[in-house]
């Protein structure tokens, strides 16, 4: 670890002069923007591959420009205000949600540090900036992202909105405590939280096979944080008609859209620097290639990754259902949270035992006998708790009342329903709503009658 925060050296940042600092920054917004077109198009490209069918094919070669499309018509589109809407908050919503968005790609590397190119004769390194606490930062900056959706409920001045915002906050808040503990590991192991330095000290091997739990983690909390199937529960019509955008349209709806696609790509830039080596070329290229890392070949490594995950956020929609909204909840606190919590544990105490200069067989026979411990204090915990539920009679349910209240209401698991009175049959009530006989041997027995007679 110490080798580590001594190859953190962030002297080659803050040298550029400004024009090159403003071209740096409009490159990170046009890439951004180019991305999230060419995504949206691949999108429906690919799930109408999937689904058979043949997908846009109007606008430009092969439907390319489909998104760019879109994009014009909505911004013409009429900008509709709603009467009881907080004016102002519901204005600046989309805009506090889609800033944040765009901000995490500033310290995003697409290059080595020290290996720096030239633009327009100016020496530079592949990134805008870079920070000590860069991965602190990202997070910060997600994190605000939270009150656009929050605020755009709110504002709206409905009911419906304002449910569907307090459920994405709720998502996306619980997803956020397992992503920072994923985080933490890849801490531990590099030793930093800047991102350089964390592609740094992936050199050997990528975390994704050193901190495997880590990496499966913060894809599932990726896919929860960006509200994307099958997490996708402000889209879910069936519930709360459209969730917290519900009462947006034209420019302010496209900006909600392109705030979920940016951060997207966000995601998945940070999922290549974290786990994936970021801008280094992948391992068959880079045994027999040299020169696979210099110059301007790492924002070609970087780029293919990076869209790589985007064909999972893609595959994931065109295949799984989307989830109940207790399912999403459960996995996000009763799952991701311990699982992340006790993996970070484990993992601190491996990096503990290799800094006092442990061997792996001994560190390995550590952590292989806490684990057997702990399964084994679990298997006798529930062994005793199953035997106590066994003697414990079953209590007997209570009396269900369905009207309780005045009003009714669903059984509670245990109770049932009271008999429902049997009906008589459709023929029997027509005849008696007619006026004839109250059942069939009556009409038969009187027809004999009249018969006889």
């Amino acid at each position: 670890m110490t080798a580590y925060l001594a190859a953190e050296d962030l002297s080659m940042f803050g040298r550029d002069p400004w024009w090159l600092v403003v071209i740096k920054a409009v490159f990170c917004f046009a890439f951004l923007m180019v991305t999230v077109l060419f995504s949206i198009v691949w999108e429906r490209k690919v799930v109408a591959w999937m689904q058979l069918r043949i997908g846009p094919n109007r606008h430009g070669p092969w439907g390319m420009l489909q998104s760019l499309a879109d994009g014009i018509k909505l911004m013409l589109k009429e900008d509709v205000i709603v009467k009881r809407a907080d004016k102002v908050v519901y204005v600046l919503a989309p805009i506090v949600a889609a800033i944040p968005a765009f901000m995490a790609i500033a310290v995003i590397p697409f290059g080595p540090a020290g290996n720096e190119v030239s633009i327009f004769g100016q020496r530079t390194t592949m990134q805008l900036t870079d920070l000590p606490i860069a991965m602190l930062y990202i997070l910060a900056v997600a994190s605000v992202g939270i009150y656009g959706i929050v605020l755009a409920g709110w504002s709206s001045g409905s009911t419906y909105p304002l449910l569907g915002g307090l459920r994405s906050c709720a998502q996306m808040i619980s997803y956020e405590i397992a992503m920072g503990a994923a985080f933490a590991s890849v801490f531990l192991y590099s030793g930093s939280m800047s991102t350089s330095a964390i592609v740094e000290a992936q050199q050997d091997r990528w975390f994704v096979i050193l901190l495997p739990v880590s990496f499966l983690i913060y894809i599932v909390t990726m896919v929860g944080e960006t509200n994307r199937a099958p997490f996708d529960m402000p889209e879910s019509e069936g519930d709360l008609v459209g969730g917290f955008n519900t009462e947006y349209s034209s420019i302010k709806f496209a900006m909600f859209m392109l705030a979920e696609y940016v951060n997207m790509v966000t995601v998945s830039a940070v999922s290549v620097t974290l786990f994936l080596g970021g801008w280094r070329a992948p391992w068959p290229i880079s045994t027999f290639w040299e020169g696979a890392n210099h110059g301007w070949w790492p924002m070609l490594w970087f780029v293919v990754k990076v869209q790589l995950l985007l064909f999972f956020f893609i595959w994931l929609r065109g295949t799984l259902p989307r989830v109940r909204y207790d399912q999403l909840m459960k996995l996000g606190w009763k799952v991701l949270i311990p699982v992340s919590v006790v993996w970070l544990m484990l993992v601190a105490t491996v990096r503990t035992l290799r800094n006092e200069n442990y061997a792996f067989s001994e560190i390995a026979l550590y952590v292989g006998g806490a684990v057997l411990v702990l399964l084994l204090l679990s298997f006798v915990a529930d062994m005793f708790r199953n035997r106590q539920e066994a003697q414990d009679k079953p209590a007997e349910p209570a009396a269900f009342d369905p009207m309780a209240g005045g009003f009714p209401v669903p059984p509670l698991p245990g109770q049932t329903l009271p008999p429902v009175p049997r009906r008589r049959p459709r023929r029997e009530r027509e005849l008696i709503v007619s006026g004839g006989s109250d059942t069939d041997s009556d009409g038969s027995s009187s027809g004999r009658e009249a018969s006889d007679g």
